[in-house]
C-alpha cells in the first residue's frame, strides 16, 4: 500500500465508557492506517469494538464514551488548508502572544533544575504518605472490592422479589460485607499514610537535608531563568504566535480569547518542563491539549496561511465536527428507517444536507438531489422526489440513505452493516451499488460486518477485531486463504457455507472477555483450543507475516510449536469462490 496516500492514521487508540460507576475499555490500543480509495472491512463478533472504533472518527461516540489515549490524524488537504484575516485584531492577538512567549522562554533555561525540584518534591510526598508501589497496591485492592460490590448489586437488581427472597437476602448480606471491607481498607491505608508522615516529620535530619537541597535548587533556578532568549528562540516564538492565531482564528472573539489563554498556558507549561518545541510531534501534542494546531506556511498583508493538523481524537467543539461529519466522513447505518425522518419528504432530506454543507440554492440542491437519486438507482426520481419514506421499499430507502451520505462527496464512507436488514437479493444490489459509486466518487469504504461473505465481495483489506484490538490485518486474499490467528480460524470455521453436508456446524465456545477488567495475556486465550501457556501470561505483539499481512498471536513466534490451522479451513480457496460466487480475475 506504499503507493497510496494514508487518509486516516490511527495510533494507540483507547476508547472508554463510564457505565454505572465503572469504566469499560472498549478499544485497547488500535494502530491502523486507512488508505485513500480503498475498501477495508472491520470484522468481528458483537462487542468486539467494530462500531465504537468507527464512531471515534465520525464524532458519534455516546455521551458516556471518551478517547482516553491515542491520535486519529485525518489527511484532507482541502479541509486542512486554513486562511485567517491578517487585520488589526489579528495583529493585536499575535503581538500579545509573542510578548508572553518571549517572557515564558526564559523558563526553558531552568528546565533541568525545575525537573530536579519536581523529583525532590515527589520523593518527599511519597515519604510522607504511601509510596508509589503501596498506592498502586491499595488502588488495585480497592478497585477489586468495588467491582465485586458493583457486580453483586447489578445481579441483585435482576432477582425476583417474590420468588428469590433468600437470594436477595444473601446478596444484601454480601454487599454489607463488601462495604465493611472497603471501609476497613480505606482506614488502613489512611493509618499507614499517617504513620509514614509522622515518621518523616520526626526525621529532622531528612527534613533539614530536604530544605537545604530545595533552597539550593531554587536559587539556581532563579539565576537560570534570568537569562535572555537568543535570536533563534525569538524567531520561533514569532512563528508560534502566528500558529496560535491560525489555530483560533475560525472562532468568535470571546472564544478566541479563551483558546489563546489556554494555548499560552499550555506552552508556558511545556517551556517550564523543557519540551522541545522545535520538534513537530511535541509541538502538536502541546496544541492538542487545547485546539487543533495549524502549522504556519506563509502570509500576505491580507491573510495568514497554514495547514491544520487534523487530530480527530482531539475535536472539542461541535462546530469543528460540523465541518467533518457528513462533509468529509459519512455513515450508512443498518436500518434506513432510523436514518430517515418519517414526516419529511425524501427530496427535502437530501436537499437540506446539500444546502447546509455546500451553501447552494434550493433550486441547485434539488437538481443535485435528483441526479443523486438517479445514480443510486431510484426509478422516476423526479416523480418520487416528494414522496415520504414509508412510500419506499426497504432497498430503496437504503439507496436514499446512501444518496444522502454521498451528497457532500465525503472522503470516507462508513458502512455499518448496511445490508443486515435487507433480503439477500437486495443485499447484493446494495453492495454492488456501493462499489460502483466508489469508482465514480473516489471515496474510501470502511465496512463493518459480521458476514464474511460480504467481506469477500467488497473488501480490499480486512482488519479482524477482538476485545477492542486488531488481531489480524491483511489483504482479503491473505486473511481468507492464509489466516494465522486462531480467532480468524474460528470465524472462518463457523461459516455455514463452508461446512460439509451432514457435518456438525462449528461454533466458537465461550464468550468474549469482560472489558471492565484488565486483560492479562491474549484476550482470546480462554476460548482458544490452541492456547499456549504464554497466552495466559503476556499479550502477544503484532507479528509481520508479509509487508501487508500481520497477526497478533504467539503462534507466530519462532519458539512456538508448529500448529496447523483446522482441517475445515485448509484449502478453502475453491470453497469460498463457489460459496460467494466470486469470479477470479
Amino acid at each position: 500500500m506504499e503507493d497510496k496516500k494514508v487518509l486516516l492514521s490511527v495510533r494507540d487508540l483507547h476508547v472508554k465508557f463510564r457505565v454505572r460507576g465503572r469504566v469499560l475499555t472498549a478499544i485497547r490500543g488500535i494502530d491502523l492506517d486507512i488508505y485513500e480509495n480503498e475498501s477495508i472491512a472491520i470484522v468481528g463478533e458483537s462487542g468486539s469494538g467494530k462500531s465504537v472504533f468507527t464512531k471515534t472518527f465520525a464524532g458519534m461516540l455516546d455521551s458516556n464514551g471518551f478517547i482516553s489515549e491515542g491520535r486519529l490524524i485525518f489527511s484532507d488537504d482541502e479541509l486542512a488548508d486554513t486562511h485567517v484575516p491578517n487585520g488589526s485584531v489579528a495583529q493585536r492577538f499575535m503581538s500579545h502572544a509573542k510578548a508572553k512567549l518571549d517572557e515564558y522562554s526564559k523558563l526553558e533555561f531552568g528546565a533541568k533544575t525545575w525537573q530536579e525540584m519536581e523529583q525532590l518534591k515527589t520523593k518527599r510526598k511519597e515519604r510522607m504518605g504511601l509510596s508509589h508501589e503501596e498506592q498502586q497496591a491499595a488502588d488495585r485492592a480497592l478497585k477489586a472490592l468495588t467491582d465485586e460490590r458493583t457486580n453483586l448489586f447489578n445481579l441483585k437488581q435482576t432477582l425476583d422479589p417474590k420468588n428469590q427472597k433468600q437470594e436477595i437476602r444473601e446478596a444484601a448480606a454480601k454487599m454489607k460485607d463488601y462495604n465493611r471491607q472497603i471501609k476497613e481498607l480505606k482506614e488502613a491505608n489512611e493509618q499507614k499514610a499517617k504513620a509514614h508522615k509522622a515518621a518523616a516529620a520526626a526525621d529532622t535530619a531528612y527534613q533539614s537535608a530536604y530544605e537545604k537541597k530545595m533552597a539550593e535548587l531554587k536559587a539556581r533556578y532563579a539565576q537560570e531563568i534570568a537569562g535572555t532568549p537568543d535570536k533563534k528562540t525569538l524567531a520561533r516564538n514569532e512563528i508560534l504566535a502566528k500558529e496560535i492565531y491560525l489555530s483560533i482564528g475560525r472562532y468568535g472573539f470571546n472564544k478566541r480569547l479563551q483558546l489563546m489563554n489556554g494555548l499560552l498556558k499550555a506552552l508556558k507549561q511545556a517551556m517550564t518542563m523543557g519540551v522541545d518545541l522545535d520538534d513537530e510531534t511535541e509541538r502538536n501534542k502541546v496544541f492538542d491539549t487545547v485546539a487543533f494546531r495549524v502549522r504556519y506556511l506563509d502570509e500576505t498583508p491580507e491573510s495568514l496561511h497554514g495547514t491544520c493538523i487534523l487530530n480527530l481524537a482531539n475535536v472539542k467543539f461541535a462546530g469543528d465536527w460540523n465541518q467533518i461529519r457528513g462533509r468529509r466522513i459519512a455513515t450508512v447505518f443498518q436500518d434506513p428507517m432510523t436514518s430517515l425522518n418519517p414526516i419529511v419528504t425524501i427530496g427535502k432530506q437530501i436537499t437540506s444536507v446539500i444546502v447546509r454543507h455546500q451553501g447552494c440554492s434550493e433550486v441547485e440542491a434539488r437538481r443535485r438531489a435528483i441526479e443523486l437519486m438517479h445514480k443510486v438507482g431510484i426509478p422516476n426520481a423526479e416523480s418520487r422526489f416528494d414522496d415520504y419514506p414509508f412510500q419506499y421499499s426497504g432497498g430503496m430507502r437504503q439507496r436514499i440513505v446512501i444518496a444522502i451520505a454521498l451528497s457532500c462527496q465525503p472522503k470516507i464512507l462508513i458502512c455499518d452493516e448496511p445490508t443486515t436488514a435487507l433480503d439477500v437479493t437486495i443485499q447484493a444490489q446494495i453492495l454492488k451499488l456501493i462499489k460502483d459509486l466508489q469508482k465514480e466518487f473516489g471515496y474510501t469504504i470502511v465496512f463493518i460486518t459480521h458476514d464474511l461473505g460480504v467481506v469477500a465481495n467488497i473488501a480490499d483489506r480486512v482488519a479482524v477485531l477482538y476485545a477492542g484490538q486488531v488481531i489480524e490485518l491483511g489483504s482479503v486474499e491473505e486473511v481468507f486463504y492464509d489466516p494465522h490467528h486462531p480467532y480468524t480460524w474460528a470465524l472462518l470455521s463457523s461459516l455455514p457455507q463452508l461446512a460439509r453436508s451432514g457435518s456438525k456446524l462449528y461454533s466458537i465456545t465461550g464468550t468474549p472477555p469482560s472489558l471492565y477488567n484488565s486483560i492479562v495475556g491474549d484476550a482470546f486465550a480462554p476460548r482458544n483450543p490452541f492456547c499456549l501457556k504464554i497466552d495466559t501470561l503476556e499479550e502477544p505483539p503484532m507479528f509481520r507475516i508479509t509487508d501487508t499481512h500481520y497477526a497478533k498471536t504467539w503462534l507466530l513466534d519462532p519458539r512456538a510449536p508448529k500448529i496447523e490451522k483446522p482441517e475445515g479451513i485448509q484449502d478453502i480457496h475453491e470453497k469460498i469462490l463457489g460459496a460467494y460466487n466470486i469470479e477470479e480475475i
